[in-house]
C-alpha cells in the first residue's frame, strides 16, 4: 500500500453480530476459525468481558476486519500465561474477501501494536495455525517473530511475539 491507511478500532456491539456471522461463514475465515455459531457466541460473550476486547476495524468508515485483544493472565489455566506479565494476545481476521492480499492485516496489526505499546503493553503475541502461511507472512511483516510452537485446547499454534521498543 502506497500511503499507510489509518484504521479505526471500535468496540463490537450487538448490532455487529450479523456482519460477524457473515464474515465467519466466508471460506477464507472458516478455514482457520472454529464453527461460526461457536465463534459468534464467544464474540457475543466478549462484548461485556474484562479479559477480551473484541473490536471492529474500519477503514474510511467501512468495517473490514475483526480484531480482539486478550489478557492471558486473566483466565485460569490459559495456555499463554507463561508469557511476561502485561502481555496481550491478539486474534485478527479480514472480513470481506476483497480486502485480502492488500497488506491490510499487517498494517492493522502494526498500527494496533503501536497503540498498545503506547498504553504500556510490554509484549504482544499472536498464534496462527502453523499451516496458515498467509497469516504468518502478514504477522511477520507487522514485526511478529516466531518464538515456538505448541498445541493447546485451541489446536496447533505457532506463537509469534512482538516486543515493545526499548525506551532509551
Amino acid at each position: 500500500m502506497q500511503n499507510d491507511p489509518v484504521y479505526d478500532f471500535r468496540p463490537v456491539m450487538a448490532k455487529d453480530l450479523p456482519l460477524l456471522a457473515k464474515w465467519l461463514a466466508e471460506p477464507h475465515v472458516a478455514e482457520w476459525w472454529g464453527p461460526a455459531e461457536e465463534e459468534l457466541a464467544q464474540i457475543r460473550e466478549h462484548i461485556d468481558s474484562i479479559s477480551v476486547e473484541p473490536l471492529i476495524v474500519e477503514l474510511g468508515g467501512k468495517p473490514i476486519a475483526y480484531l480482539q485483544s486478550y489478557d492471558p493472565h486473566m483466565e485460569d489455566d490459559h495456555p499463554y500465561a507463561d508469557q511476561p506479565y502485561g502481555t496481550l494476545g491478539l486474534d485478527i481476521t479480514i472480513g470481506p474477501a476483497e480486502y485480502l492480499g492488500q497488506g491490510h492485516g499487517s498494517a492493522i496489526l502494526d498500527q494496533f501494536a503501536e497503540e498498545l505499546f503506547e498504553e504500556g503493553a510490554p509484549r504482544l503475541i499472536i498464534d496462527p495455525d502453523p499451516g496458515n502461511a498467509r497469516a504468518i507472512r502478514a504477522y511477520a511483516k507487522a514485526g511478529f517473530q516466531p518464538i515456538g510452537e505448541r498445541t493447546s485446547i485451541y489446536g496447533p499454534a505457532l506463537i509469534m511475539a512482538r516486543d515493545a521498543p526499548d525506551e532509551e
